[in-house]
């Protein structure tokens, strides 16, 4: 399953790159926020979607911000906390990038499975999202 979908990840990211100039981390991101009404969420939003430690997440969008694809701005209400917004040159690159994207994963993938299958393994990977979004259960070192 990793080496299917590291070479899945591979293969959508080629064209990402060298097509659209996105990393797959930065189309990544770039999909999480535009899918949220305004495009912004604050940086720990983004890291627990995006499942990140915030200090990737803060070191990304850093390169994001330098390259004009999102924003950062303070929290009113938290003086430690950020938004990061997409601005509107984000917009335009993710809207030109995932149409083609979507293709890749559809003739790299979808089409390669029944409607069965595709069931199947949304089932297997909600399951697996679920238990992975839990904290880790701590060992019992209890003597009992």
């Amino acid at each position: 399953m990793l080496r299917a979908l590291e070479r899945l990840v591979t293969q959508t990211g080629r064209p990402l790159q060298s097509q659209f100039g996105l990393s797959a981390a930065d189309y990544t991101v770039l999909a999480e926020l535009t899918r949220v009404p305004g495009g912004r969420l604050r940086v720990v939003e983004l890291a627990k979607v995006l499942g990140w430690e915030k200090s990737r997440v803060s070191h990304h969008m850093t390169r994001l911000v330098k390259r004009g694809l999102v924003s950062r701005e303070g929290c009113a209400d938290d003086r430690r906390g950020v938004f990061v917004q997409v601005t509107p040159t984000g917009y335009e690159a993710i809207a030109e990038a995932a149409p083609h994207h979507v293709d890749d994963v559809r003739r790299l993938f979808l089409d390669h499975l029944t409607p069965e299958q595709v069931a199947c393994l949304a089932d297997i990977a909600d399951t697996l999202a679920d238990n992975l979004t839990q904290p880790p259960a701590q060992p019992d070192l209890s003597l009992s």
